[in-house]
């Protein structure tokens, strides 16, 4: 949200001291609506509140409108929006919390410092087609896209503003209605068949918007509104000023009728030619890109020479194709004005304001319109099969926290814990909880959560304190048996039927899942505490890191008999990430500071290592091994897929800018990796092309229920896949993602 500027002093007296659970801090300012505040989240985040004002709270109509705002913010919560953390639109003072996003909005950049420079413009161009692009699939159309609805943040621009009708935005009154938009930036089909609009509608304002960081006005402009509405039906924009290789894309964008205009993706592939500059020599269009962020909001949209860039244009956006861009023309001078008779003129307001007035009736009804997803969706076996939502704690929606389910799957089912709920179990099929084992959670709670896992046939789960394993019953939930782990401090480690407990002094005690029974006992070579890694079907491997952390011992254990199959010094921090069929352990390398700085493969039927380094080393949220490629998430949203085979295929094979921030620990599952964001969304990539497949839709927290902090892995089986969300509930789609909403 922009900082808006204070109402004066006189006005705080109305302020409340807090939002939901949300202290609010002091004011950013305030708009004709409501107040925008500065506050925290638990974890420190620093978080912009909107709260309505008290006269427009009892307006029932504004909280509708309101209320749908909230739901397309949360809808298309992106890298390319300020994030929903928590919004309460019932409360008795509505409010909405989204990330605080430092930066001027663009029309206050215009205002301050003058037009944008022609490469800003070019920036800010690509930046908002990308923005449109994601809200678009999102099934949103914002519909009031302008420059005041624009941030100006150091990694590109940001779009907020969905839904509000705000009657001081506007001078186009109606007895019936108030308009929705802004006459300068909006589309020539909001005046004529406002009922019709769609996302055409957003590629018009993103042209007109571009004008006016480019000149500092409108292609459209006027001192009367109603003479606006009829130059962007009828008339030509005025383009004098504009960039002139940007000239072609901005009159394909400003096309009367929307089908003639192109779309983001289009728009996008067009910004990644080269074009043309005065001088008729081709340049590079530089587009934003994450790895390559914008140094300051100052330094990037100010109007100061900048050096030409070099010639190459750099590749467009994966999956997009190219569209060439016409040749650029000379710009025509604007076409004089003309001064309409009396008669058209009353024919023109006459026309607006039944416009106005559909448009007020339509607004209230369709804004932040989304698409619902397929309800239906077959199974491998071809019965049909819907997706579902549950939530593992029972009374998770009257909580007042975050109960998100930590899941595994085993025989039809998923076992799932919860904060308060030490395993419950979830049908497949239906989405039906057929049984929860509530548990007592300690206070100060600070442990963290795991799934259960079944061993030996029956659900293993900790308890809250992680002080006891116990052992249930898989129809009944009932406790089979029950051990204390205490001593063990949370060294409990589960490799198929057998669970191992690794004592303070190094020894390893091997335990049957089904049974309880000791099945081993022994102290492993290498070093004490080893922290043990099992992939299923082969043996466990034990990593040991030197106090130093510049060596690794790795052993790998027989589980059920005891014995060391082999063992090996590596040179490195190193953690295990995967392996294949017992042929090969795949590792990543970790420095001093916890960076990622390069994956391994080692073979120990013939003792060779392969090391593979990064080409920059990154802070990874998760790392894990498909085949002989190793994929490395980061904090900030990078997936980088990095071959370990052969000396031809050893190297980075693909990098995908996902946009999200800190998300879960990835899931390789055939041909693609899942991942959950901290908004509730399942993301699907392709591990063959790095290209995103899918996004579902946000799930976030209810009011005052804030957001997870540690998100659940996605849970993979029978064709489905299935997720964890801010908002308390486990969730399933299709593992196809091609029809995800």
């Amino acid at each position: 949200m922009p900082p808006l500027r204070g109402a004066g002093a006189g006005a705080e007296a109305d302020d409340p001291r807090y939002a939901g659970r949300y202290r609010l801090e002091g004011r950013l300012g305030s708009g004709g609506m409501g107040v925008v505040h500065l506050a925290r989240s638990a974890s420190g985040l620093r978080l912009a509140v909107k709260v309505v004002h008290a006269e427009y709270a009892a307006d029932p109509e504004f909280r509708a409108r309101f209320r749908q705002e909230v739901a397309a913010a949360r809808r298309v919560s992106g890298a390319f929006t300020a994030p929903v953390v928590d919004a309460d639109p019932d409360g008795e003072r509505p409010w909405m919390a989204t990330l605080y996003i430092p930066g001027p909005t663009l029309s206050e950049r215009v205002k301050r410092r003058g037009p944008l420079e022609a490469e800003a413009v070019r920036r800010l161009a690509a930046g908002l087609a990308e923005a449109l692009r994601d809200i678009h699939r999102a099934g949103v159309v914002h519909r009031d896209l302008k420059p005041s609805n624009v941030l100006l943040a150091e990694d590109g621009p940001k779009v907020i503003d969905f839904g509000i009708s705000r009657p001081y935005d506007s001078e186009l009154h109606t007895e019936t209605g108030k308009l929705i938009g802004t006459p300068p930036f909006m589309a020539p089909e909001q005046f004529q068949r406002p009922r019709e609009v769609g996302p055409a509608a957003d590629v018009f304002a993103l042209a007109s918007l571009l004008v006016h960081a480019a000149t500092g006005r409108g292609p459209f402009a006027s001192d009367s509104p109603y003479l606006v509405a009829y130059q962007v039906v009828h008339d030509e924009p005025d383009l004098t000023g504009v960039p002139v290789d940007l000239v072609p894309l901005i009159r394909a964008c400003l096309a009367k009728e929307p089908a003639d205009r192109p779309t983001p993706d289009a728009v996008m592939a067009m910004l990644s030619q080269p074009a043309a500059d005065g001088d008729g020599e081709d340049r590079a269009v530089p587009v934003p890109s994450r790895e390559r962020p914008v140094a300051a909001v100052e330094a990037a949209f100010t109007a100061r020479p900048r050096p030409r860039p070099a010639a190459a244009g750099p590749s467009g956006p994966t999956g997009i194709s190219r569209t060439p861009v016409p040749a650029p023309a000379a710009v025509p001078p604007p076409r004089p004005r003309r001064r309409l008779p009396r008669r058209h003129w009353l024919a023109v307001a006459a026309a607006v304001v039944v416009a106005l007035a559909a448009g007020a009736t339509w607004a209230v009804g369709r804004a932040g319109d989304v698409r619902q997803p397929s309800q239906a969706r077959p199974t491998p076996a071809g019965a049909a099969w819907h997706p579902w939502e549950a939530s593992v704690a029972e009374d998770a929606a009257g909580s007042g926290e975050v109960r998100a389910g930590f899941c595994s799957y085993a025989g039809g089912a998923l076992y799932c814990s919860a904060r308060g709920v030490q395993a419950a179990r979830v049908e497949v099929a239906t989405g039906k909880v057929a049984w929860r084992r509530t548990a007592a959670v300690p206070s100060p709670f600070s442990g963290s959560l795991s799934a259960p896992v079944v061993s030996g046939g029956l659900v293993h789960a900790l308890s809250m304190d992680g002080r006891k394993l116990s052992a249930l019953d898989p129809a009944t939930g009932e406790p089979r048996w029950t051990r204390d782990v205490a001593a063990y401090d949370g060294r409990v480690y589960h490799a198929g039927d057998t669970v191992l407990l690794v004592a303070g002094d190094g020894t390893v005690t091997a335990v049957d899942g089904a049974t309880n029974a000791e099945r081993w006992r022994r102290r492993l070579p290498g070093g004490t505490k080893p922290v043990f890694s099992y992939f299923g079907g082969g043996p466990a491997f034990g990593v040991t890191i030197s106090p130093d952390g510049r060596r690794t011992h790795v052993v790998a254990v027989d589980v059920a008999r005891g014995a060391t199959l082999w063992e090996w010094q590596a040179e490195g921090n190193l953690t295990a990430v995967g392996a294949d069929s017992g042929d090969a352990l795949y590792l990543s390398e970790s420095d001093s500071l916890n960076h990622v700085s390069a994956v391994v493969r080692y073979a120990p039927g013939i003792g060779r290592e392969r090391r593979v380094p990064l080409a920059t080393r990154v802070q990874a949220t998760s790392v894990v091994a498909r085949g002989d490629t190793v994929y490395v998430l980061s904090s900030d949203g990078g997936l980088t897929a990095v071959g370990t085979g052969g000396a031809k295929s050893a190297g980075p094979l693909w990098r995908l800018d996902t946009s999200v921030a800190n998300a879960s620990p990835l899931l390789a599952a055939d041909d693609r990796l899942y991942f959950s964001s901290g908004d509730g969304r399942l993301l699907a990539v392709d591990t063959a092309r790095g290209a995103l497949l899918g996004t579902t839709s946000p799930r976030l927290a209810k009011a005052g229920r804030g957001f997870l902090e540690l998100l659940p892995a996605p849970v993979a089986a029978e064709g489905k896949v299935f997720g964890a969300a801010p908002d308390g509930s486990v969730f399933a789609v299709n593992a196809n993602p091609a029809g995800w909403r």
